[in-house]
């Protein structure tokens, strides 16, 4: 079996007197994809911040390769090799998208490995290389994913997190972007994919977990969730 880098224990996590997140267990060996599907508002978006360092639990445990982060500011986190491409992509629209794609480095100081980088980037998307120079403003929402998984990368991460890459763009570039992931996580790099799109994340994922208001409810292999009568009814359209 895979080593295991990120084990996630007994996390609950509230805002204020809500709890959003109760007795949450996940784990991400090295090599996997695992996707984590439910419906809005079931937690998913809050556990990726917990592992970023954005949210603190309330109770429980995040450890990645052995070590405790809950006392980690979210810089640290990165520079140990987590790194998040938040849902709506968050890139900065009044920047240029070479200038997106260097934010992504900010942590580092390898100026050559920088550069070396950049051009592995832009090699795995042509587009951001031709659009260097213009405004990330400019790019359709597809290009803009590209440019925020491509900023990520940036960083080198060991573990990437995904929150929501098909919002709101059409199923050709849906496949794409999920074409992409399994690129990414051939190259050597783990994925925590947060979608709604449950089909399609069970289908590029090795393993997977469904939450529910804030609980796991069912965990196992993708084969085993994309045949399991409940997930079928409550995700997959029946």
């Amino acid at each position: 079996m895979a080593e295991s880098l990120l084990r996630i224990s007994d996390l609950t996590v509230n805002y204020g007197h809500i709890r959003a997140v109760h007795q949450v267990d996940i784990e991400v060996r090295a090599g996997e994809i695992v996707a984590l599907i439910g419906a809005n508002g079931a937690g998913k978006t809050t556990t990726l911040h917990t592992v970023s360092g954005l949210l603190r639990p309330s109770r429980g445990a995040v450890s990645f390769q052995g070590a405790l982060l809950a006392k980690l500011p979210p810089q640290e986190i990165v520079r140990r090799g987590i790194v998040q491409v938040p849902e709506g992509r968050a890139i900065l629209t009044t920047m240029t998208v070479r200038e997106n794609l260097e934010l992504g480095a900010y942590s580092r100081r390898d100026r050559d490995g920088v550069a070396h980088d950049f051009e592995k980037v832009v090699s795995r998307f042509p587009i951001l290389g031709r659009r260097a120079n213009l405004s990330a403003g400019n790019l359709s929402g597809g290009e803009q994913q590209m440019l925020a998984i491509g900023r990520a990368l940036m960083a080198r991460p060991t573990l990437l997190l995904l929150d929501e890459p098909s919002m709101g763009l059409a199923p050709l570039i849906v496949q794409e972007i999920f074409g992409i992931v399994q690129e990414i996580n051939r190259s050597g790099t783990a994925v925590l994919l947060v979608e709604q799109n449950a089909k399609q994340a069970l289908r590029v994922a090795h393993r997977g977990y469904v939450l529910e208001t804030g609980r796991i409810v069912l965990s196992g292999t993708c084969r085993q969730l994309l045949n399991d009568p409940k997930v079928i009814d409550a995700y997959l359209g029946g």
